[in-house]
């Protein structure tokens, strides 16, 4: 048996279930294992994992198949033992791992997958690559049944053709289970497989087996159930004699541990599993006792058929006690009663029960529950999902939450109490899953139970519950998963009463069972028990047409009473086929209006549903109500009633058509839920009817349901009419007025008002109707107001009142009597009908398009100009763009109805081709209707936007106006204000649209209305030609906002010229750069000066300040070149003009700032130009902050660059002590100047001035006082006043001193003098001295010291003030009294003193009013490192980098600067020399406290160390932020920044300098607790700061960052964590540890290639060989397409820091694969340029220009290549470049004009 089961043991198991995702395997020992169905078969069957269902499972493996498997996983779940599931494998490939063709032998048993199916034969897969196996079809066995592809089978080795490497294997039955595994020697244990047979002998026995040594080498075990006699008795070991020769097959192996299992069992060695003829649940009265096994169990013989099956139960089954002395209370060959628990398929063995509680109740098993049976049950948990109970036997189930009560519980815990016992019906068993109710209705339910389909007889009431309710019925479920449907004509539903008010989900029902059918799994149900029975007289059927009296109008539709005893419903769609009719007569019905026809589409119970739509109405006596009244390739009238992956169209009763959708719309590109509604009327044409499916196939498309009568216009005109009398019912309106005015007579009215579409005429009579007739029906008549005309109606609206005239001389003028109307008109109407006859084709014009209407009038020329209506759409296009017609247009109709009541009085004509695909002849008379470029056209506004008007004309011709081409002249603020949509207008057509327009296809014309070009002279010809391209530097030009992006203005001249403004053009001032979206919005008019031209994209750069100069007059710039760009910037900025910008870069250090301010154009603002000497200029200034800056002067540089220097400095001077020093002719002997320390050396150290005039201290000057360490004293950056001591103008050397000895009586008094000070200022300074009585504070910039008392230091009492501080720690007070005369000053330090706001001032701020708060040049502080450095690991941009590039000062700058702001940078870092450390200076506050005076050696020692701490203190002040100085302060910051890691890193550091490590440890914890854990950046800061601190203080340093580095790993980016860690061991140079960090890291991210060129640069940095065989490793490991960002990183790296040639080889190796990837070439260019070999990197321009690549690629290359002559080259050189560029231009020209 096997005890542990491990990863990469093989065992031998028989498969006991397929099911849809895994196989369930029975091992050794009753163990269970699953196989994935990816785990079934081996990859190189090209079998996708998502096709191996159950089907294929099913298909390719049986129930009680023998395989092999080997162990993958266990679960690490921590559950019982013997729970754990067991993760097996079926591949070959790792069941044969090892194998080779030489190792196999004739004779041996293999088994194999069927990889393909051939003509002869199946080809075998072993799961190996190196041979294959064949199985001949002609061997007799394989008759016997079919091979799958994917199959296992097992086959003797027949013969081996090694040569070819193919194993032929015969599978014959016999053969493979007889076949004994020969004895090679040196056999390993790797070549065994489970199931293999052997010939093994008896070493000894056990107690409960057998030990067997086998293939002379190995030993294995065999247990007492897999002897070879099933029942073995008591006696079984003397038939097992030592050396006893067996066969046995092996169970298992485990290679780790050696362990074989083998088994004697008699069915196993016959290769086949031991039969299961009994079942789980089975009880056996009469089971012999075959053995007794004391404190184990009883083996048991059941009396199973046809043979015998053994049976083992253990001693905990064996009774409900415990059961003590088995050989007393049972004795063998006695009969006991058993019940089958389970069953071990691999050994054939049964395990039994004999307690007698599990023969009690009816469930025991799985097996056992039944749907709907009772069960009682226990509860074991209670969830959100439901209760999971158990029932008495032990076996378990599941109560969702729906079904734990009739109703909703929102706290099902406190309904369920667990452990209580309660009742539950069973739902459902599906895969031993259980699921029951408590529903009360259901556990108390007397009826019957539906558990099938086939149970589902008519007639048979039950109970379900309902799952989903629709608006057409209700879903309900019942047992077993068994559902059925109620339509709504079954629910019992009041008329107009909703499903959802009266039902809801969950809800228990008792339904009738109408009908079913078994095959289809479809039951229909109803809620009606009993249902009334009709009399003949109520009976309404189908089809019928009634009469309805309305009673009831609801939300729904209308609720109508049908022959005084019927109700029946009418839904809001049903009452018009025009959508928006339906909803107009919805409003304006009320209860007692009759419906003189109504058709009953269907029944719902007793309730009858009615549709007043005409179409249905009028065709009800062809409407189908069954399947066979249907015939393929009619038109039948139908409504939509479902749009879900198609189009449903209902007829009568429930008889429903569907339309696919390619079937529904002639146009596939209109999506078919917006070409329909539900409800909708339609016409559909019937393409196939299949009476066995009851399936109705139909099309809906237009070109073949088209109507051929106008019964949809018609419908339209009637129900008008009916809404019309209704709406004038309840008004009490009269319908006289209407009778006036008829269809075609001729009244008289008084012109009203005209306005721009038309006129409106008044009526005497009638005050509330007025008449309206657009331009076009004026017939040319000037009308003014007041004017009486007479006018012919073309059409009424009786619901708006309104009338259409026409004033045209051919309708009013064809009378001869006009003095009559009401006869004239009737004349004219008999002189038209006269000559009309119904089908006849006649001509028509177009008069009005009534668009919302969805029809047209027309007039008949050629019938005396009678009117007609024709429709605009049909059934089937109602929600289709409607075909343009225009006024004036002629058409072709057909008459299809006379003037009659049926028709309202209206001559109705059917159009040609409505809706119908544009033919042929329609595109070409379209055609001809054309317009050409020059034509004037009536356009009406569509569309105003705020660049464009949208416009339409003519017949479907769209066109836009241009901003630009709406006014003459100067452009006006926003053309188109007094322009409305719908206006006509009349504009020029000034061009065609341009296809390679964005939205060309939404115009195709460009018009024009500026007032120029609509006159009629000569000259508009000339006007629309293209107008050249002709503008020059310095023009003044306008255009209008289209776009504002991050960095540019775009602007639109006209409608091909665009224009652009850089964002820092627009203005100088910091507050308007920052809102420039709101500065330009879309559409205003900005002008603006040229500054330059690109011909090319037709674009212009402005400007919006003039140009102080015009580069070469007048001429345009097409070729931007460096000169011309040079000439742009002179004439745009000049020395004192004032700019806007935004900062890029703060420089370290004394670098300044890095300002942009133009594209590709920085100038830099020196740090004496940042403001009037603060101690901090940096202090307030951040990258991408915006900065007016005044420009000190503009030069050019020898590369072809610019130069630019600014200035932030723009207040007045108030003392000497700020006067400029520019030149050093200002410069005097003993003039006070400041500087700030610019680089120190042993000897001094130097000073800037300005920007141009340095300083140099001797080491002497520097102070009074001894100087231990200048470099600690005087940090870069830092600011110091000064006197002049010697000025040589010639050799521009000035010398100054610090000495205090020597400065004048002014420094002095400034340095000592009390005045300055006021009471109530805020003071920072350091701690001289901590007396008991109080602090001495030297207050900053001064001599001066002042007293804290020990009453004014905290608001609290005060314990120990030596404890609490030190001296040289920095503190903030307030001034409470100055006295001038004693020189005394009294500060305070309370809480209280301070309020919110804290001001730090210093005596020079209170003499200037100028801010100089102390900051240090950084941003903070980090955890120092173990060389007692912070990590700050500094990226350089890549942006500031090309910056430094083109000003080589700046670089110079960089070079010097040596302060860096606080980064936890984790991001990867090219380039090792910019990983730049501040160096940190612990403070130690070990100041001793004396108060013995007699001793001058004590007190000479302690003024040196007060002096001392000054100096730290000082130094600081420059250093450091103005942040809290004691642990309250920082908690108190920390309440405000709960999430700032800047805050938290700076805690711990101020910790740190306390030398509290304990203290700062707990801050960190505390931080990474308390900050947010979306901040993912901020704790990761954090991590990296705890790093350092364990590296530095842990104990040991190793194991404390480990632990670190392994919780960080939980919480962060393990890459990023990663990183960090590495940065920080190759920062304190811990190379061991960072290489077997870079070890694993290329192993768990191998695909990142950041990681790989870490471990590259690390070998480069220690000058380690090994960098091929990295690259190798890399490009193997990483993806394809981060290849070449690879090889050409690491080539640069070995450019930087390593060897050139290899450099040169990868790019070579890169270049050869991808020659045309000229960024590559420039890359490998910069780093020959930067190593400086002129001769190579002259090869190598040549070699990259002779490319044949096209001009526009190898413009840059040449433009590189001049520019390097231009540097290193002579007059020669270039010109042999520029002779080479003209060539290659002129060969490569010549070539694409070729092609």
């Amino acid at each position: 048996m096997i005890l542990n089961v491990s990863p990469g043991m093989k065992i031998w198991g028989v498969i006991a279930e397929i099911n849809k995702k895994d196989l369930v395997i029975s091992l050794p020992g009753g163990l269970r294992g699953l196989v994935r169905a990816c785990e079934a078969f081996d990859p190189d069957l090209d079998i996708e994992t998502k096709d191996a269902d159950s089907s294929f499972l099913s298909r390719t493996f049986r129930v009680g198949q023998l395989v092999s498997c080997i162990v993958l996983d266990l679960d690490a779940d921590n559950k019982e033992k013997g729970n754990h599931k067991i993760w097996l494998s079926l591949r070959l490939a790792l069941l044969y791992k090892g194998f080779t063709l030489d190792a196999i032998q004739e004779g041996m048993v293999l088994t194999a997958y069927v990889k393909s199916i051939e003509d002869h034969g199946y080809i075998l897969s072993f799961g190996l690559p190196s041979f294959v196996g064949f199985l001949p079809k002609n061997d007799r066995t394989e008759s016997r049944d079919d091979k799958v592809v994917g199959q296992l089978l097992q086959g003797v080795v027949r013969s081996i053709d090694r040569s070819r490497k193919v194993i032929y294997l015969s599978s014959d039955h016999d053969a493979v289970s007889k076949c004994v595994t020969k004895d090679v020697k040196g056999i390993s244990i790797d070549l065994l497989i489970p199931g293999m047979m052997v010939n093994a002998r008896v070493l000894s026995t056990l107690e409960n087996g057998l030990i067997l040594s086998f293939l002379t080498y190995f030993t294995g075990t065999v247990d007492i159930f897999n002897l070879e006699n099933a029942f073995p008795t008591t006696e079984w070991k003397d038939h097992y004699g030592k050396n006893k020769k067996v066969s046995a097959r092996i169970l298992f192996l485990d290679p780790s541990t050696r362990a074989v299992g083998l088994t004697l069992n008699s069915h196993l060695l016959q290769n086949e599993a031991p039969p299961s003829l009994v079942k789980t649940g089975d009880i056996f009265d009469r089971a012999k006792i075959v053995r007794v096994d004391r404190g184990a169990g009883l083996l048991i013989e059941i009396p199973s058929v046809p043979v015998s099956t053994p049976a083992y139960v253990c001693i905990s089954d064996v009774a409900d006690n415990k059961a003590q002395k088995l050989d007393k209370q049972f004795q063998e060959g006695s009969n006991v009663r058993v019940r089958v628990f389970g069953f071990r398929h691999l050994e054939g063995l049964a395990i039994g029960v004999l307690k007698g509680s599990a023969f009690e109740g009816s469930v025991f098993t799985h097996s056992d529950v039944k749907p709907g049976m009772t069960v009682k049950a226990k509860i074991l948990a209670v969830d959100i999902f439901g209760a999971i109970v158990q029932l008495t036997s032990g076996v378990k189930a599941l109560c969702p939450l729906p079904h734990m009560s009739e109703f909703e519980i929102a706290k099902p815990g406190k309904k369920f109490n667990v452990g209580a016992e309660l009742v539950f019906r069973v739902l459902g068993v599906k895969s031993k899953r259980i699921t029951v109710t408590h529903k009360k209705t259901l556990v108390k339910s007397k009826l019957p139970v539906l558990s099938s389909y086939a149970e589902a007889t008519d007639g048979l009431v039950t109970h379900g519950w309902i799952t989903k309710i629709e608006k057409h019925g209700c879903f309900v479920r019942f047992y077993n998963g068994v559902q059925g449907f109620v339509p709504r004509s079954q629910l019992g539903l009041e008329p107009g009463r909703d499903t959802s008010t009266t039902y809801h989900v969950g809800q228990v029902v008792k339904c009738r069972v109408t009908s079913s059918l078994p095959a289809s799994r479809r039951i229909n149900l109803s809620f009606l028990i009993t249902p009334r029975r009709a009399s003949e007289d109520e009976i309404v059927s189908l089809g019928s047409l009634v009469c309805g009296v309305v009673e009831q109008v609801t939300h729904r539709g209308v609720i109508v009473l049908v022959n005084a005893n019927a109700k029946g419903t009418i839904s809001t769609d049903h009452l018009a086929d025009h959508h928006e009719q339906a909803s107009l007569m919805k409003s304006a019905l009320k209860p007692g209006y009759k419906f003189d026809q109504l058709l009953v589409l269907d029944t719902e119970g007793e309730n009858l549903v009615l549709t007043a739509k005409y179409s249905l109405v009028n065709s009800s006596q062809q409407l189908p109500l069954e399947i066979s009244q249907i015939s393929p390739y009619s038109i039948v009238q139908g409504y939509i009633c479902n749009l879900k992956s198609g189009c449903f169209v209902r007829y009568l009763g429930r008889l429903t058509g569907f339309c696919p959708r390619s079937k529904a719309i002639d146009d596939q590109r209109n999506d078919v839920s917006e070409a329909f509604y539900v409800g909708q009327s339609v016409r559909s044409k019937i393409l196939d009817v299949n009476g066995e499916t009851g399936r109705i196939t139909v099309s809906l498309k237009q070109s073949s349901c088209a109507s051929t009568d106008t019964s949809f216009i018609q419908s339209y005109f009637l129900l008008e009419d009916k809404i019309a009398k209704l709406q004038m019912a309840d008004s009490k309106c009269s319908e006289v007025w209407t009778e006036n005015f008829g269809i075609g007579s001729i009244v008289e009215g008084k012109i009203h008002e005209a306005k721009e579409f038309g006129v409106v005429v008044s009526f005497e009579k009638y005050d509330d109707v007025f008449g309206f007739a657009p331009h076009y029906q004026l017939g040319g008549n000037d009308v003014e107001t007041g004017t009486v005309v007479r006018a012919v109606v073309l059409d009424v609206s009786r619901l708006e009142r309104v009338v259409d005239l026409s004033l045209k001389p051919e309708f009013v003028t064809r009378f001869k009597d006009s003095s009559d109307i009401l006869p004239h008109k009737k004349k004219r109407k008999r002189e038209a009908n006269k000559e009309l006859e119904l089908h006849q084709t006649v001509n028509a014009v177009v008069e009005i398009v009534k668009e919302k209407e969805n029809y047209m009038v027309l007039s008949l020329p050629e019938y005396n100009h009678a009117v007609g209506y024709a429709s605009l759409t049909d059934y089937n296009i109602q929600k289709l763009p409607k075909k343009q017609f225009v006024n004036g247009q002629s058409v072709t109709a057909t008459i299809m109805a006379l003037p009659s009541p049926s028709t309202v009085g209206r001559l109705l004509l059917l159009l040609k081709s409505i809706g119908e695909a544009e033919t042929s002849s329609s595109k070409r008379a379209k055609k001809k209707s054309g317009y050409n470029v020059g034509a004037l056209v009536q356009a009406e506004i569509t569309d105003i936007k705020p660049l464009e008007l949208r416009l339409k004309f003519g017949v479907g011709f769209h066109g836009r106006v241009h901003i630009t081409e709406a006014t003459d002249g100067a452009a006006a603020e926003d053309p188109f204000r007094n322009l409305r949509i719908g206006q006509t207008l009349t504009a020029r057509i000034v061009a065609k649209a341009d296809k390679y327009e964005k939205n060309w296809k939404s115009h195709q014309w460009e018009l024009s209305i500026r007032p120029s070009m609509l006159t009629d002279s000569n000259e508009i010809r000339d006007k629309l030609t293209p107008v050249a391209f002709n503008f020059s530097i310095g023009q003044s030009v306008t255009g209008y906002v289209y776009k504002v992006d991050c960095q540019w203005v775009w602007l639109t001249v006209s409608r091909e010229v665009r224009a652009q403004i850089f964002f820092l053009d627009t203005s100088c001032e910091p507050d308007e750069l920052q809102d420039l979206q709101k500065q330009f919005s879309v559409g205003k008019s900005v002008r603006g000066h040229i500054l330059s031209i690109n011909k090319e994209k037709r674009l212009l750069r402005l400007v919006l300040r003039p140009l102080s100069t015009i580069p070469n007059g007048n001429e345009t710039i097409e070729d931007q070149s460096n000169d011309n760009v040079i000439e742009n910037v002179f004439s745009l900025i000049r020395e004192g003009s004032v700019v806007g910008g935004r900062i890029s870069k703060v420089l370290p250090g004394v670098g300044g700032l890095l300002v942009e301010i133009g594209p590709h154009l920085y100038g830099k603002v020196h740090f004496t130009e940042l403001t009037d000497s603060a101690p901090d200029p940096l202090l307030g200034y951040r990258e991408g902050q915006f900065v007016k800056c005044k420009v000190l002067e503009v030069s050019p540089t020898g590369r072809g660059t610019v130069h630019v220097d600014l200035s932030l400095r723009f207040g007045d001077d108030v003392t000497s002590l700020r006067d400029r020093v520019d030149k050093i002719e200002d410069l005097q002997p003993n003039m006070i100047v400041k500087g700030y320390v610019k680089s120190v050396t042993p000897k001094g150290c130097f000073i800037s001035l300005s920007r141009k005039l340095d300083a140099k201290i001797l080491l002497s000057n520097l102070s009074d006082g001894f100087i231990e360490s200048p470099e600690k004293e005087f940090p870069v950056g830092k600011l110091v006043i000064g006197k002049v001591l010697s000025v040589e103008t010639l050799s521009r050397r000035v010398e100054v001193t610090l000495k205090m000895s020597s400065g004048s009586g002014a420094l002095k008094a400034q340095m000592n003098d009390t005045s300055s000070l006021r009471v109530g200022d805020i003071i920072s300074g350091s701690i001289r001295r901590v007396e008991s009585y109080g602090l001495f504070i030297t207050i900053d910039h001064t001599t001066l010291v002042g007293l804290c008392h020990i009453s004014e230091l905290s608001d609290d009492s005060v314990d120990s003030i030596e404890s609490k501080y030190k001296a040289g720690e920095r503190v903030k007070a307030k001034i409470l009294k100055v006295d001038n005369e004693r020189h005394r000053i009294s500060l305070g330090m309370k809480n209280s003193h301070f309020g919110d706001d804290i001001e730090i001032q210093t005596p020079s701020k209170l003499t200037s009013d100028e801010d100089e708060g102390d900051k240090e040049e950084g941003e903070g502080e980090e955890v120092v490192d173990r060389n007692g450095q912070m990590d700050n690991t500094h990226k350089p941009n890549s942006d500031h980098q090309s910056q430094v590039e083109e000003f080589p000062v700046l670089a110079q700058v960089e070079s010097r600067a040596s302060i860096l702001p606080l980064e936890v940078s984790l991001d990867d870092i090219e380039q090792a020399d910019m990983d730049v450390a501040v160096s940190w200076t612990e403070e130690h506050a070990a100041v001793a406290d004396t108060k013995d005076e007699k001793s001058k050696r004590r007190a000479k020692r302690k003024q040196k160390e007060d002096r001392e701490l000054e100096i730290i203190a000082a130094e600081q002040r420059l250093l450091e932020k103005d942040m809290p100085r004691s642990a309250e302060e920082f908690e108190k910051v920390i309440r405000g920044s709960l999430n700032s890691s800047f805050v938290w890193i700076k805690y711990m550091a101020f910790m740190l300098s306390l030398a509290d490590v304990d203290k700062a440890r707990a801050i960190a914890e505390r931080a990474l607790k308390t900050i947010n854990i979306r901040e993912e950046t901020e704790k990761l800061n954090v991590w990296v700061a705890y790093l350092n601190l364990e590296n530095e203080y842990g104990n040991p340093p190793e194991e404390a960052v480990v632990k670190i580095f392994q919780r960080a790993l939980q919480y962060c980016d393990p890459k990023k964590v990663h990183l960090a860690l590495l940065a920080m061991y190759q920062r304190t140079e811990q190379h061991k540890l960072a290489n077997e960090l870079l070890d694993k890291m290329t192993k768990k991210f191998r695909h990142s290639c950041k990681v790989w060129l870490r471990r590259v640069q690390s070998l480069l940095k220690q000058h380690q060989d090994g960098v091929q065989a990295i690259v190798n490793r890399a490009v193997l490991s990483l993806p394809r397409h981060k290849h070449i960002k690879f090889i050409s990183q690491t080539a640069i790296l070995e450019f930087k820091c390593g060897v050139p040639d290899r450099g040169r080889s990868f790019f070579e190796g890169i270049l050869r694969e991808y020659p045309k990837r000229t960024d590559l070439w420039n890359i490998y260019l910069d780093q020959e340029i930067r190593l400086g070999d002129v001769n190579m990197t002259r090869a190598l321009f040549e070699r990259a220009i002779s490319l044949s690549l096209k001009l526009r690629k190898m413009e840059p290359l040449l433009k590189k290549y001049l520019e390097f002559e231009k540097t290193v080259g002579d007059e020669e050189r270039i010109e042999y470049v520029k002779k080479a560029a003209l060539e290659y231009a002129k060969t490569n020209l010549g070539i694409e004009t070729e092609d």
